[in-house]
C-alpha cells in the first residue's frame, strides 16, 4: 500500500486534521456498528492532540481504547503510553473502564503479549490506528532489524534500543487490521526516517498497511 503524505504548515493544522478523523471515524463506527475501536500511540508526539481531543462531542461511552506498544514498567510510571493517556485523555472521558484495555506490561514481556492476544483474539479489525515514527524507522516497539512472528497480534520485546529494553508491541499484521492508520510525524529529528520510508528502505514502519486508508501526517520540519 502507497501512503498518503500530506504535509501540515503548523503543528495546529496537523492536530486538527488528527483531531477531525478520529471524530469522523468513531461517528462512522458507532452508526454503523454500535462501537469505535480505537489504538492509542505512545510517545509524546500524540500528547497534545490527545489534549485536544477530550473536548470532542463523541458518544464517548461506545469507544473501545487499545494500545499500540507498551514499556515494561509499573503501570503509574511516567514512561508508561497508558499512563500518558490516561492523564491527557482518559481521566477527563466518559469511557467505561471496562472499554480501556492496557497492555499489562507489568507482568512482563511474555505474560503480557499472551495476555494481549487473549484479549485481541475476540475482537475484529481495528477501526483507526494512531502510529508515530521513531527517529531509526521505528514503530510502536518494532524496531529496524528485529523480526517478529505476525501470525500473532502482540509480541515481546526484548533488548530495545531504547531503554526500557524489555516492551510489548503489536504486529505489523496486527496493526494493519484496521480501516484507517494514520502515521502521526513531528519534529526535524524524523527526516532522515522519512527520506528512507519514501526511498523504499524496509522500516518497521514501511511494513504497515491497512485495509482501508493509510495516511502519513507531517510538519514542515520532518518533511524537509
Amino acid at each position: 500500500m502507497i501512503p498518503r503524505w500530506t504535509i501540515f504548515s503548523s503543528d495546529t493544522k496537523l492536530c486538527n486534521a488528527v483531531l477531525d478523523i478520529i471524530v469522523q471515524s468513531a461517528a462512522e463506527a458507532i452508526a454503523h456498528r454500535g462501537r469505535f475501536d480505537i489504538v492509542l500511540a505512545g510517545g509524546t508526539t500524540p500528547r497534545k492532540i490527545y489534549q485536544e481531543l477530550k473536548k470532542a462531542q463523541t458518544d464517548w461511552a461506545r469507544w473501545h481504547v487499545w494500545y499500540g506498544d507498551e514499556r515494561c514498567l509499573p503501570p503509574e510510571d511516567a514512561e508508561r503510553n497508558s499512563k500518558m493517556a490516561y492523564d491527557t485523555l482518559l481521566r477527563y472521558v466518559a469511557i467505561p473502564t471496562r472499554q480501556i484495555h492496557p497492555i499489562p506490561a507489568e507482568l512482563g514481556a511474555v505474560n503480557a503479549a499472551n495476555n494481549y492476544n487473549r484479549q485481541l483474539a475476540m475482537l475484529g479489525d481495528f477501526d483507526l490506528v494512531l502510529l508515530g515514527l521513531g527517529e531509526d524507522g521505528h514503530t510502536a516497539s518494532l524496531f529496524p532489524g528485529d523480526t517478529w512472528d505476525n501470525g500473532e497480534a502482540a509480541i515481546a520485546v526484548s533488548g530495545a534500543p531504547k531503554p526500557p529494553s524489555d516492551r510489548v508491541s503489536l504486529t505489523a499484521s496486527r496493526l494493519g487490521r484496521a480501516k484507517k492508520v494514520v502515521f502521526i510525524v513531528t519534529g526535524a529529528g524524523k527526516k532522515l526516517a522519512v527520506g528512507g520510508w519514501k526511498r523504499g528502505v524496509p522500516l518497521p514502519a514501511a511494513a504497515i498497511t491497512s485495509k482501508g486508508t493509510l495516511d502519513v501526517f507531517l510538519d514542515q520540519p520532518a518533511a524537509a
